[in-house]
């Protein structure tokens, strides 16, 4: 039996997201506790990376109704309720953060790479959704 009784699941919808709702769904001991969030970063932070590519041509809201399409997939692939369901633009920590707040969550599961070195100098969505959580947070270490 589980002590939590609301868990948020952050995913990356292009990463290996099966091992993290799969370990959500081990901690869970019903599937109506299990919300699901994906948080996109709008185009104003992706322009500086796209150096030498014509951006103008990136159709942000048929990018973002793709993503959303693919994030109700999977939430229905795993039997998560679409009220259960969340898709917000912006900084990821931040915005899963919110909805954690907003839910009333007392758990929220993320992914995570395990990269150290740079690559954590640099940043990680885990890291920073450790830093100023009220939650508990299960970082689940994910396959590349």
């Amino acid at each position: 039996m589980s002590n939590y009784t609301k868990i948020l699941v952050a995913i990356d919808i292009h990463a290996q997201y099966e091992q993290v709702i799969n370990k959500a769904l081990n901690v869970c001991s019903s599937i109506e506790q299990l919300n699901l969030v994906y948080v996109p970063l709008p185009m104003t932070y992706i322009n500086p990376y796209l150096y030498g590519l014509d951006y103008n041509q990136i159709n942000e809201e048929e990018r973002m109704g793709k993503a959303r399409q693919q994030l109700h997939d999977i939430a229905e692939k795993f039997g998560i309720d679409k009220q259960n369901v969340h898709f917000k633009v912006g900084d990821a920590a931040d915005e899963i953060h919110n909805i954690a707040n907003q839910i009333h969550a007392d758990l929220i599961v993320i992914g995570t790479h395990g990269r150290s070195g740079i690559k954590l100098l640099l940043g990680s969505t885990a890291n920073s959704v450790l830093h100023g959580v009220k939650q508990d947070v299960l970082a689940v270490r994910v396959q590349d």
